[in-house]
């Protein structure tokens, strides 16, 4: 079956956040200053057990979800992850199970990781200059821990790796050459994002966003590239190749260049709150209905209700009177 919202958008992407916990305070996505010791978060008792999260990716798969990505948070700081990840590997009708990290703790975890089922990574890494990576993650993690990390995923077999860096004017701008250049020619297929407003306490404004523009004119001039057709529908980067055929690169454009239109994808908060865009200020909770002792059907349901009277498109609505709406933080349900 196939689910469709308001504007006819199918619902094929369900990204689940297992954590709203991080052992990085990314300056863009969970500032120090904002979740520092005695920022409260979930109790273990609020989380969605692993089971729960098992049970409605069986019923959203039947709805016509076909990939599943772990986000979180960390989602490598959640205990036994990997016992999830089985759970979901056998989920019948899946195509895709994939998660995305801070890559730090992967050293330790991705054969485990790999073993349970788990297809393919996206791993985080906003710049190879320590100083400037430190200075984002504000956790003092080098980028060669980072980096060990992708050669363990590597060496467990998880493929294709990408790795994403949002790019942000003054910060790192200037270092995004030396990030592409790392990677070309490796199969890792790198993935430049512009800065975005999710949340209300990155301290976002337009005028530090580096456009998708900017930044293709960047690589090119150093590393020429040319457009790429997109894999398929509603995929969030668009993909540009190297002209001498040593891989491919890809740019996120949700301020420049809004994809709401192809968007595919709904998103489940650690607490069992399923949010209709990455924008979004109130979840539907699951959690509840789950607890309550509600059969398949009667969850399968209020899914249907609640996709098929989606109308979202904060980027595209973008401006001055969108600015000041509440928004749900990015480090709570995923990018």
């Amino acid at each position: 079956m196939t689910l469709y919202d308001a504007r006819q958008r199918p619902l094929r992407d369900l990204r689940v956040s297992v954590t709203d916990r991080c052992n990085f305070r990314c300056t863009y996505c969970m500032p120090r200053a904002v979740f520092g010791p005695d920022y409260a978060f979930l109790e273990r008792d609020e989380l969605l057990h692993y089971e729960e999260i098992a049970r409605l990716a069986r019923i959203f798969v039947a709805e016509g979800v076909e990939k599943i990505r772990l986000t979180g948070g960390e989602p490598l700081v959640r205990r036994d992850l990997h016992r999830l990840v089985a759970m979901l590997s056998a989920t019948p009708g899946l195509k895709d199970l994939t998660l995305t990290t801070n890559g730090s703790l992967l050293r330790r975890q991705a054969k485990g990781l790999a073993a349970a089922g788990l297809k393919r990574i996206t791993v985080s890494l906003d710049s190879l200059d320590d100083a400037v990576f430190k200075r984002m993650n504000d956790a003092r993690v080098p980028a060669a821990q980072v980096l060990d990390g992708i050669a363990a995923a590597q060496e467990a077999g998880l493929a294709p790796i990408k790795v994403n860096a949002v790019v942000e004017r003054g910060v790192n701008d200037g270092t995004m050459v030396d990030l592409a250049r790392h990677f070309k020619g490796t199969g890792v297929i790198l993935r430049f994002i512009e800065f975005m407003d999710v949340g209300t306490t990155n301290g976002w404004e337009l005028d530090r966003v580096v456009p998708l523009r900017e930044m293709v004119e960047s690589i090119d001039r150093e590393l020429p590239i040319e457009p790429a057709e997109a894999n398929y529908r509603g995929e969030v980067a668009k993909r540009w190749r190297y002209r001498d055929g040593s891989g491919e690169i890809g740019f996120i454009s949700s301020i420049s260049q809004p994809f709401c239109g192809d968007c595919t994808r709904a998103r489940l908060s650690p607490e069992g709150e399923l949010f209709t865009c990455l924008f979004g200020a109130r979840g539907h909770d699951f959690r509840a209905l789950l607890r309550s002792g509600a059969s398949d059907e009667e969850v399968t349901a209020f899914l249907r209700s609640v996709w098929r009277v989606r109308d979202d498109r904060y980027s595209e609505l973008r401006s001055a009177a969108t600015s000041g709406l509440e928004r749900v933080e990015m480090s709570h349900i995923g990018g």
